[in-house]
């Protein structure tokens, strides 16, 4: 490893200084999984030696303190294994996570709200830097629709397994008549790409309103029209950016997301092309939703493609989705 350090970081070995980069920092990140590996087998080595001189010694204590190592141990080795099954190309990346809810009115609005808040929390969860860049409020309540940048590693390799729709089934609090309510809500996870990814984007390709970010009213409306959505027109896509003190700074990030949606557009197209070629069918890895969120009659959150399913329903509200992420990347719908 040290040999391939020292050709790499040649100074004439690399016309792309980006791509330099990029190998370098993959190899970092090799360095770091070797170093946690060497790591806890030296702390397993020196807890079994701990705890031969415990039971030489029929110490009770000093054994109750090596099981309590070991499972720390175990615990750790976990979090390990977890991280070799992120293995897609752009697992490591940061993440653009799109809430938009679907049919419903103010009640899917609402759910969209609610998932905005969850995955917020997950992210702070995971000490990851979370910027809201889009966000349009809905009519009476909620939303419809929030664009968030989750800025980590491994962000886009966790929260791919959220890609979908999620159901909620719940009494109504906007029903006067307390009838109970299933909303669905869309949420859409893709990868901040490299510079280095060619993706051209001609002038004439797009079409570029700007608009007064803000929200509902109030001292914090912006008196600008600062707020940037870019609509991409050869293939539909809509991206905006309002959380920028400027309409280039708004500009620059919303263009920035809109690369990378194209970009990922091209990857499952290739994808496809070479499905084809193969002459298999692409599985479908879920159905209409991915997951199910129920608050009454009774409390349950259940994912519907490993099973996975919990009562704690408040606690998944808050941010504690991790055995739904940790069971998919386990799953055989782990395809990277």
């Amino acid at each position: 490893m040290q040999e391939l350090e020292a050709i790499t970081t040649a100074p004439d070995f690399w016309t792309d200084q980006q791509q330099a980069q990029q190998v370098l920092q993959e190899l970092n990140r090799y360095r770091q999984e070797i170093q946690a590996v060497e790591t806890l087998e030296k702390q397993l080595a020196d807890s079994g030696e701990l705890l031969e001189l415990a039971l030489m010694e029929a110490d009770t204590e000093v054994v109750a303190e090596v099981a309590r190592g070991v499972k720390e141990l175990a615990t750790a080795v976990d979090r390990l294994e977890l991280r070799t099954l992120l293995k897609g190309e752009f697992d490591h990346s940061n993440a653009y996570l799109s809430i938009h809810p679907g049919a419903g009115g103010t009640e899917s609005q609402d759910w969209a709200s609610m998932l905005l808040r969850m995955y917020t929390r997950w992210a702070e969860r995971q000490n990851y830097k979370v910027d809201l860049i889009e966000l349009i409020p809905g009519d009476e309540a909620g939303i419809k629709s929030a664009t968030l940048f989750i800025q980590g590693e491994n962000a886009y390799g966790n929260l791919r397994s959220e890609k979908g729709v999620h159901r909620l089934v719940r009494i109504s609090p906007f029903d006067a008549s307390g009838r109970r309510h299933t909303s669905f809500t869309s949420v859409d996870v893709t990868p901040e790409f490299n510079d280095e990814f060619a993706i051209e984007i001609r002038p004439e390709e797009l079409k570029i309103d700007t608009y007064r970010a803000g929200g509902a009213g109030g001292q914090h409306v912006n008196k600008t029209d600062s707020a940037v959505r870019i609509t991409h027109l050869p293939t539909g896509i809509v991206v905006a950016c309002q959380n920028e003190r400027s309409q280039f700074q708004n500009k620059d990030t919303a263009m920035r997301l809109l690369k990378a949606k194209l970009a990922e557009v091209y990857r499952k197209e290739q994808q496809a092309k070479l499905e084809q070629i193969k002459g298999e069918q692409m599985e479908i890895a879920w159905g209409s939703q991915i997951r199910s969120y129920i608050f009454c009659p009774y409390t349950m959150v259940k994912d519907h493609r490993t099973e996975v399913e919990t009562g704690n329903l408040q606690a998944v509200m808050d941010g504690e989705i991790d055995p739904f992420i940790e069971a998919f990347l386990r799953s055989p719908f782990n395809k990277g």
